[in-house]
C-alpha cells in the first residue's frame, strides 16, 4: 500500500523534469544519489581541488569541480548545483548579461533543491515526523540547512494548495 503523505501539493513542472529525469535513468531511492553515480551515467567528469566549484562543457567532454576544502554534504550540493547548470543551460556565464546569468544561478538553486530531495523520494516520508530532517540528512547525504529549505518550500506550496481549494 502506497501512502501519499501529503495530497495538497502539487509539484512544479522542474520538480516533474527532475523526477521523471533520475527514474529514466533507474535513480529511485536515496541510497542510489551518489554523485559519481550520477556523472556516470551522464559522462561527467567529477574533479576535487582546492577551488570554487565550478563546471566545464567543451566538445563532448562535460566535468564538474568540486570544492574539495568543503564538507562531503558541502560538496554533494555543490554536485547537485553544477550539474543543473550543465542539464539545463547553455552559453558561457561570463559572457552573458547579468540578468540572464541570475536566471541560470536562480534555476540552478532550485534544481539543487529538487536533485538532492527528489519529489519521486521525498513524497514517501512522513513530513509529520518530528525527525525528518536528521531522517533526510542521513538518507540522502546533504546538509540540515538544504533539508530545512526543501521542507518549508514543500510546506509552502502545500500551504497555498490548500487555501486556494477552500
Amino acid at each position: 500500500m502506497i501512502i501519499l503523505y501529503f495530497p495538497n501539493y502539487t509539484t512544479t513542472h522542474l520538480e516533474d523534469w527532475v523526477s521523471i529525469w533520475y527514474i529514466r535513468r533507474g535513480f529511485l531511492s536515496p541510497d542510489q544519489l551518489k554523485a559519481i553515480k550520477i556523472a556516470k551515467k551522464m559522462d561527467i567528469f567529477v574533479h576535487r581541488k582546492p577551488k570554487s566549484s565550478s563546471y566545464l562543457i567543451h566538445g563532448r567532454y562535460k566535468g564538474i569541480t568540486l570544492d574539495s576544502r568543503e564538507d562531503k554534504l558541502v560538496q554533494k550540493e555543490q554536485f547537485y548545483h553544477e550539474l543543473g547548470h550543465i542539464l539545463r543551460h547553455v552559453g558561457i556565464q561570463s559572457m552573458m548579461p547579468e540578468a540572464f546569468r541570475e536566471l541560470q544561478e536562480r534555476d540552478a538553486r532550485h534544481f539543487t533543491l529538487y536533485a538532492a530531495l527528489p519529489f519521486h523520494m521525498v513524497s514517501k516520508y512522513n513530513l509529520s515526523d518530528d525527525h525528518i530532517i536528521e531522517r533526510w540528512v542521513n538518507d540522502f547525504k546533504i546538509t540540515p540547512d538544504l533539508c530545512e529549505t526543501r521542507l518549508e518550500c514543500i510546506r509552502a506550496r502545500e500551504f497555498d494548495y490548500a487555501t486556494l481549494n477552500r
